[in-house]
């Protein structure tokens, strides 16, 4: 048989039948290698093992999965580890993603599966080191593999039969058929493409979550092909520092791939945030009140969350106040605060404001309007917004309220956490009567909802007032 010889680039992988200082694709120098390729001597029609089947015919298999105890983990791709399926979970670096899969390697291992953790990131000891401060007491049934061979990784899958298999990480395994350098888009793709392998196979299904790391343009590293080959990508955001996380997947095959699950960095690892509503709010007694506080309802993904949006305002003398938002893009703030000095009659030229949400959490809806701005009402008036109350609409540049989507999925959300009054944009209920408990309020413009407060602008405060009157 007869051995042909080609070159291959070894960072995009594009290949020449003769050596080229400089690749036509990439624009890389010296980056080709010689490698041999054999030609295929059997027909495809001697190799095929499978046979095409009618769509009715074909078993779905949407029970089969490895639930976790994990909540959060298990909303986010769409209820649990499907067995036969492929995900790359990707973060910036001090993000929590092994402290992740440790945890989850020993919910599922508790579960009665083996698992299999292969890092070339990190020796056996460090691995025990993580596990001993954020697990309870390992589990027998959790294999550590430290090597960067992906070759001896699928021997030890063999050897081992594991029900789950994680990678940590993808960038850092290599296989001895390819000469290329770890991380290199060959050797990425082709390792992956061989855990695909063992993930599809029909007699033996697995389940394999592969580290993929992760750019300075907060990409995945590598071929976009990597995303394209894998069933589900999860991404893992969160700033070194904070204890906030949130995941969320931007490809799920067998889910939303809008749903984002929230958790908390602690000492003890990634905690589940079961109910959201709860953390991004202020528990407080029963009638304490603080001024600059109100409350909104915001969606990720299918599930909607209460939200508390919190203001200071303070006297500037200096010509230029200051306008921070921790939450929110300082155009929209400012947006925010010109529609409050021309529609809501109240003079803000000579206020430093900061906005801030407890918890981190960054708005991104329209439907926090409402909120932002009665927070900063409530704060120049230094009159506090009884905690009983939230407001769920966008306001316009007219004065107007606007209707926000999903509002019936808000409101339930509002009155299963018990409270009592909502604020929202006319003709936006369709029947307001199924809530015993809520009393919805439905006004037409943000003037409306600061008189329905008692927070009437005081006629020496603002010139507005002033000019409506002589006319």
């Amino acid at each position: 048989m007869k051995i042909k010889v080609i070159y291959r680039c070894s960072n995009c992988g594009s290949e020449s039948p003769r050596w080229l200082g400089k690749c036509p694709k990439c624009e890389e120098w010296n980056t080709f290698e010689e490698s041999e390729s054999q030609p295929k001597t059997m027909s495809s029609q001697s190799k095929r093992k499978t046979y095409p089947k009618k769509l009715s015919d074909v078993l779905a298999g949407n029970s089969d999965r490895i639930v976790t105890s994990i909540s959060e983990f298990n909303r986010v791709l769409g209820g649990g580890i499907v067995k036969d399926s492929i995900i790359i979970l990707t973060a910036r670096p001090g993000a929590g993603k092994s402290t992740l899969l440790l945890q989850v390697a020993d919910d599922v291992a508790s579960k009665g599966y083996k698992v299999l953790y292969a890092s070339a990131e990190e020796s056996d000891s460090q691995i025990k080191n993580r596990s001993d401060r954020i697990l309870k007491e390992s589990k027998s049934d959790i294999w550590i593999y430290s090597d960067t061979s992906m070759n001896h990784v699928l021997a030890s899958i063999e050897e081992l039969d594991p029900d789950l298999i994680i990678i940590d990480s993808i960038q850092t395994f290599t296989l001895d058929e390819h000469n290329s350098r770890p991380g290199s888009p060959i050797q990425t793709m082709e390792c992956a493409s061989e855990l695909l392998k063992v993930a599809k196979n029909s007699k033996r299904p697995r389940a394999v979550i592969m580290v993929g790391q992760m750019t300075k343009d907060d990409e995945i590293a590598g071929l976009r092909a990597l995303e394209h080959l894998v069933d589900a990508v999860l991404i893992l955001n969160g700033e070194n520092g904070e204890e906030l996380r949130g995941a969320w997947c931007s490809k799920n095959r067998f889910g939303s791939t809008g749903e984002i699950g929230f958790f908390s960095m602690t000492e003890q690892g990634m905690l589940s945030i079961d109910n959201p509503s709860e953390f991004f709010m202020t528990q407080r007694g029963q009638g304490q009140t603080v001024s600059g506080s109100a409350l909104a309802v915001i969606k990720e993904g299918t599930r909607p969350i209460i939200v508390e949006v919190e203001s200071l305002v303070s006297k500037s003398f200096t010509p230029y106040p200051s306008r921070i938002a921790e939450c929110l893009r300082r155009d929209q703030l400012n947006t925010l605060i010109s529609i409050l000095e021309q529609r809501g009659k109240i003079n803000l030229y000579d206020k430093n404001i900061v906005i801030k949400t407890t918890g981190g959490l960054q708005l991104r809806e329209q439907s926090v309007s409402l909120a932002i701005i009665m927070c900063i009402v409530s704060s120049v008036k230094d009159k506090a917004i009884p905690n009983d109350i939230v407001f769920v609409a966008d306001v316009g540049l007219t004065g107007e309220l606007k209707k926000v989507p999903s509002i019936e999925a808000r409101i339930r959300e509002i009155d299963r956490m018990g409270f009592k009054r909502v604020y929202v944009a006319k003709n936006t209920v369709r029947d307001a009567s199924r809530f015993k408990n809520l009393k919805i309020v439905e006004l037409n413009t943000l003037y409306d909802v600061i008189m329905d407060l008692n927070m009437k602008p005081a006629k020496a405060d603002n010139e507005f007032h002033i000019i409506e009157e002589l006319n």
